[in-house]
């Protein structure tokens, strides 16, 4: 349901033994991705929707901690008047496939809890000031990807 060939997934992994599990995404190396700070995201109920946020330079790195979610995002055309029929991306991420998605500059994102007690840590490549100056948002159905599809 749209074009996600600029949102890239980098996979992690789960080790179990004895004392419990471990997740783990070993290839992200946040100094050479420029992260500049975290902060960690929950919902107070399942199927909350939190859109549309997007950025024109900041880089954002989305980690499923616990739970499961239902990422959306959008390659803006024009920040100030968007179009409505812009492609969106669809993603559903969860807790049992750890891994990173990036989303690059330039798109806007947003949210679906799926799962209770879902948590979620984003890793952003800005300081909150520079966040702040590069900050769009819109109404959260502006695009509407929120509909869970049978199969």
């Amino acid at each position: 349901m749209g074009d996600s060939s600029e949102l890239t997934f980098l996979p992690g992994g789960v080790a179990v033994d004895d004392r419990g599990s471990l997740q783990f995404v070993n290839d992200f190396d946040m100094a050479d991705c420029g992260i500049r700070r975290f902060y960690a995201v929950t919902n107070h109920e399942t199927l909350f929707i939190r859109a549309w946020h997007g950025h024109q330079n900041e880089t954002k790195y989305l980690f499923v901690a616990s739970g499961a979610v239902l990422l959306a995002a959008v390659k803006i055309d024009d920040w100030k008047n968007p179009s409505p029929s812009l492609p969106v991306a669809r993603h559903v991420l969860s807790y049992e496939k750890p891994g990173l998605m990036k989303i690059p500059g330039g798109f806007a994102h947003g949210t679906m809890t799926l799962r209770p007690n879902t948590r979620l840590f984003f890793f952003s490549t800005s300081s909150l000031k520079e966040s702040a100056g590069d900050d769009f948002r819109f109404e959260a159905f502006f695009w509407n990807p929120w509909k869970i599809e049978p199969r």
